[in-house]
C-alpha cells in the first residue's frame, strides 16, 4: 500500500457515516454573512482606502484624470527615475509628460534587466478599502506579475470610485480566480526575529498610489 492509498483510505473511513443524501458543500455552508463592516458612502470608502494605504507606508497621491500625466511625471522626477516600464495596455497619455525613457514589458526580459528599471507604472483591477489592498490580475494595463515585483519603485493608479470596494468579499466578486492575482498591501516588507522591519525584500521598496477621479 502506498501513501496515496493510505490517505484515500482514511478519507473513506472518515466519510463512512455520512448519509448519501447529505446536502452538498455549496448548500451546507451558509453564505449569508456580512460582506462589509458597517455602512459607508463612496467618499468615506475612498478615505478609508487612503488611510489604510498610508498606514501600510504606501505614498498616496490624489488628482483628476486631466492632471494624471503631470502627477506621474512629477513622481518620476522626484524619484530621479531615468527609466520607467509600462505594460502594453497602459494608456499612453499617462506617461505623455514623463521625461524618463520608457521600457517595454517583454516576455524575454530577465530579472537582472528588470532590476535595472527605475520605476514601473500600472493600473489595478480593484482596491480594497478595509485592508488597504491593491489587487492586480495581469490585465493589459497591469502587465506580468514580475514587472511589479522586481523593480524597486511601483506607481499604481486606482480609478476612483469605480475600482474601490469596501471589503475583500466584494473584491472577490470582481475577480476571476483563474487569473494571476497579486494582492499588494503596502511596499514589500518583512521582519526578523527582533522585529526589525526591512522593506524591499519580496518586491518594491517604494509603493506610490495615485487615486485618480473624474
Amino acid at each position: 500500500m502506498n501513501d496515496r492509498e493510505r490517505i484515500l483510505g482514511r478519507v473513506r473511513r472518515a466519510l463512512a457515516d455520512v448519509p448519501h443524501d447529505d446536502p452538498p458543500y455549496e448548500q451546507a455552508v451558509s453564505r449569508d454573512y456580512l460582506t462589509e463592516h458597517g455602512e459607508r458612502g463612496v467618499e468615506e470608502t475612498v478615505e478609508l482606502l487612503a488611510e489604510n494605504l498610508a498606514d501600510y507606508r504606501a505614498i498616496v497621491h490624489r488628482c483628476t484624470a486631466a492632471d494624471l500625466p503631470a502627477t506621474i511625471a512629477g513622481m518620476l522626477t522626484a524619484r530621479g527615475s531615468k527609466t520607467v516600464l509600462a505594460p502594453p495596455g497602459l494608456d499612453p497619455a499617462w506617461l505623455a509628460a514623463a521625461g524618463a525613457e520608457q521600457v517595454a514589458d517583454r516576455a524575454e526580459s530577465t530579472p537582472h534587466e528588470l532590476d535595472r528599471v527605475d520605476s514601473v507604472v500600472t493600473a489595478c483591477a480593484v482596491a480594497v478599502a478595509e485592508t488597504g489592498t491593491l489587487v492586480l490580475d495581469g490585465g493589459p494595463d497591469q502587465g506580468r506579475r514580475r514587472v511589479t515585483l522586481v523593480p524597486d519603485h511601483h506607481i499604481c493608479v486606482v480609478r476612483v470610485p469605480d475600482q474601490v470596494v469596501s471589503s475583500v468579499p466584494q473584491a472577490l466578486t470582481r475577480l476571476t480566480p483563474t487569473r494571476p492575482l497579486t494582492w499588494i498591501s503596502g511596499p514589500s516588507a518583512t521582519s526578523d526575529i527582533e522585529l526589525d522591519r526591512v522593506e524591499g525584500v519580496h518586491g518594491p521598496r517604494t509603493l506610490e498610489v495615485v487615486l485618480v477621479s473624474d
